[in-house]
């Protein structure tokens, strides 16, 4: 127990409360019946495609309309940036973005700093009926911020007035933690406060069928600030993370009611604001004159897009007693299970040597499929041999020293190929083995050398003779 600790929690609100939505009256007097799963009438969710294709691509094709959209990062990573631009590039749509931690006047210099972004000329949105009812009409920059509001206010009572009054297609909060509710009687960002809050723009969103996204703050340990119940409350929760001492950013789906919970959408960090990246294998593979040991080339996947990445080790002799094992963007403990792997079945020896495993472009993998490609990184850093170039990597390694197939390794292969590679690395048990996997499988279109490989040993064969 520590000192100023405690935190005031209503557990059931009296019910002289008024409602704070209109329709919250509604809700509670409304008396569900229960209903047989054929008797349901199930349509299509009606989305809205935004200009920015990573922004669609996480929220699984656009935003559906009534969705509760929660977007967590650290401060200063560019949560804000990514959702004023987002206001700002919406042309059709009448939306609010409502503040608590700065003025208008301060949104309205990042909005004039943003809108000098060039905004994608085709813009899709579909209305209830699935149809749509803008495309291809090019909007000015003068245009495009008409149909964005700025309100900067805290309470929600004033909030849910105000929104009456403008009837707004999309509202945008930053952030949850400001907001405070009078039926709450706890400070601004304490759990009672947060979660009544949020559930308050719950139900607006639901009743109303307007998509809300809220901006939230995360604790040291990287957890959005606030009850973990936030997280079971909303539809979607989008993670934005990345370095600030790089220009990268990744937009990374955490849970999604509405699509794939793995995917991810890179932006670049410019002055002007963030520009989307289109094909991240390019960024995240360096520009290199000549071979250098312990660099390779792995194919990953993240969601349903392959992007290939540069891995990188460093072997080296400890100067102290114990040696290091240092990775960025990895697993640690999976390093060490490599480590293990290569001292037993292969017999290098790297139990007194320091080891540090890195992936460029500050971003974090955890497909398995690139263990092959830190192996040869490793192994190529210890005998200071380079790896050759156009070649990459696409396997799992066992215990036993095993390649193991890895899924959709087609899309691998076609990434590798687009990127003009030459060969690549795969497990033997991904060529398909029977007459209707071959034909369903057809690795002879590719015009890339496909190496199956069983065996660690043998991968270390081919490569280093």
């Amino acid at each position: 127990m520590q000192w100023n600790t405690f935190v005031e929690e209503v557990i059931e609100k009296p019910n002289t409360a008024v409602p704070n939505w209109k329709v919250a009256s509604t809700t509670q007097q409304r008396a569900n019946k229960p209903v047989e799963v054929a008797d349901i009438v199930f349509n299509e969710e009606s989305r809205f495609l935004t200009p920015d294709k990573e922004f669609n691509r996480v929220l699984g094709g656009g935003i559906v309309a009534g969705s509760l959209v929660l977007i967590g990062g650290e401060p200063g990573i560019g949560k804000s940036t990514l959702m004023l631009q987002l206001a700002l590039n919406m042309p059709g749509l009448k939306i609010l973005y409502v503040s608590g931690e700065e003025s208008d006047r301060q949104i309205k210099m990042r909005a004039e700093r943003l809108t000098s972004l060039e905004v994608s000329p085709k813009v899709k949105i579909q209305n209830s009926n699935g149809l749509n009812n803008k495309s291809g009409i090019e909007h000015s920059r003068s245009e495009i911020s008409k149909g964005c509001f700025i309100l900067t206010e805290t309470s929600t009572q004033n909030i849910f007035k105000q929104i009456e009054e403008l009837q707004p297609d999309l509202v945008v909060v930053d952030s949850i933690q400001t907001l405070h509710s009078a039926h709450i009687e706890s400070t601004p960002g304490s759990v009672s406060q947060v979660r009544e809050c949020t559930a308050e723009l719950l139900r607006f969103a639901k009743e109303s069928a307007t998509p809300v996204f809220l901006i939230g703050h995360i604790t040291k340990d990287g957890m959005i600030a606030g009850p973990k119940i936030l997280e079971h409350m909303v539809d979607t929760v989008l993670q934005f993370e990345g370095d600030r001492h790089h220009v990268y950013r990744i937009l990374r789906t955490i849970k999604n009611r509405f699509g794939s919970s793995s995917e991810l959408g890179i932006y670049e960090m410019l002055g002007e604001g963030l520009r989307e990246v289109s094909n991240p294998s390019e960024i995240l593979l360096s520009q290199r004159d000549e071979p250098l040991s312990g660099i390779t080339i792995s194919a990953t996947l993240e969601g349903m897009r392959p992007m290939l990445i540069e891995t990188q080790a460093l072997v080296s002799t400890s100067a102290y007693g114990t040696p290091q094992r240092t990775a960025t963007g990895f697993d640690t403990k999976r390093m060490s299970m490599l480590l293990a792997v290569l001292e037993k079945r292969c017999g290098f020896k790297l139990g007194a040597k320091d080891v540090f495993l890195n992936i460029t472009g500050g971003i974090r993998v955890e497909d398995p499929a690139i263990d092959l490609g830190l192996a040869a990184a490793i192994i190529s850093s210890h005998e200071d041999i380079p790896i050759p170039f156009k070649t990459c990597f696409a396997g799992e390694i066992g215990l036993s020293g095993e390649i193991r197939a890895v899924n959709r390794v087609e899309q691998r292969i076609a990434e590798a190929q687009k990127l003009g590679f030459e060969q690549i690395f795969i497990s033997k048990y991904n060529l398909p083995s029977s007459a209707q996997d071959k034909k369903r499988m057809d690795l002879s279109r590719y015009n890339i050398e496909i190496k199956a490989v069983a065996s660690i040993e043998e991968v270390f064969g081919l490569l280093f003779g």
